[in-house]
C-alpha cells in the first residue's frame, strides 16, 4: 500500500513497481506466492498480466497450488476463515531516500522477487481482498464451494443452493456407483464452470 508507513518504518511510494513488473513479463516470467516468505514453500503463482499499480498500492490476482503444497491448504483454509489476510513483498531497493527527521525510508524503486501471504503482514492494510473457488478438471468442489462458484456464475442464492444440495449431491452419488454417463456429464460441467472461475488473492 502507498503512503503506509510500515513497521520496518519503510514507506512504499507510487512507481516503486512499474519497472520490476515489466521486465518481468519481457522476461516471460512471473512472480511465486510463497508462504510467510520462506523460498523453499512455494504455494502458488501470481497472474503477470493482472500485477498493476493502482490508487491504493500493489494489486494482482492469483493462484494456490492445492493439489502440489501442503502450506497453501493452510493458507486457503486461513483465508476462508478471515483469519490469515495479510500480504507481504520481498524485495531488493534500487533507488530509495531516507528522511533524518522522521527516522522514515521511502522505497522509491524496488526489485521485486515474491509475494507472500502472512499471518502478520510489516504493512497492516496489505490484505487479501477476495477468494474464489476452482473447480480443476476431474475433481469435485465440496457443496459449499460448489454452491458459491454457482453464485459467481450468476444464479440466485435459491437456485445454487437446490442445484448444489440436489444436483451435485446426485452427481457424487453416481460416480461412487460407477455410472459412467453421470461422468461423462461431470466431466463436462466440470469444464464449462473452470472456464469462468479463477481463485483470486
Amino acid at each position: 500500500m502507498f503512503g503506509t508507513v510500515d513497521s520496518y518504518n519503510e514507506v512504499v511510494a507510487p512507481g516503486a513497481f512499474l519497472d520490476s513488473i515489466a521486465e518481468t513479463k519481457v522476461k516471460g516470467r512471473t512472480f511465486p506466492v510463497l508462504w510467510q516468505h520462506r523460498s523453499g514453500e512455494p504455494i502458488g503463482d501470481w497472474d503477470i498480466e493482472s500485477l498493476k499499480e493502482d490508487d491504493h498500492g500493489l494489486f494482482g490476482t492469483g493462484q494456490l497450488w492445492l493439489q502440489d503444497a501442503a502450506y497453501a491448504k493452510i493458507a486457503y483454509r486461513g483465508m476462508q476463515s478471515r483469519s490469515i489476510t495479510g500480504l507481504s513483498i520481498g524485495y531488493y531497493v534500487r533507488d530509495s531516500s531516507y528522511d533524518e527527521k522522521t527516522g522514515i525510508l521511502t522505497l522509491k524503486k524496488l526489485d521485486l522477487v515474491e509475494i507472500s501471504i502472512v499471518t502478520t503482514p510489516a504493512n497492516d492494510d496489505a490484505r487479501i481482498d477476495a477468494i474464489k473457488a476452482r473447480i480443476a478438471h476431474g475433481n469435485l468442489p465440496n457443496l459449499p464451494d460448489f454452491e458459491k462458484l454457482l453464485r459467481e456464475a450468476g444464479f440466485s442464492k435459491t437456485q445454487a443452493t437446490v442445484i448444489a444440495s440436489r444436483g451435485l449431491k446426485h452427481l457424487l452419488r453416481s460416480e461412487s456407483e460407477g455410472d459412467s454417463e453421470q461422468k461423462a456429464a461431470l466431466s463436462e460441467m466440470s469444464q464449462r464452470l473452470a472456464s469462468f472461475s479463477l481463485p483470486q488473492l
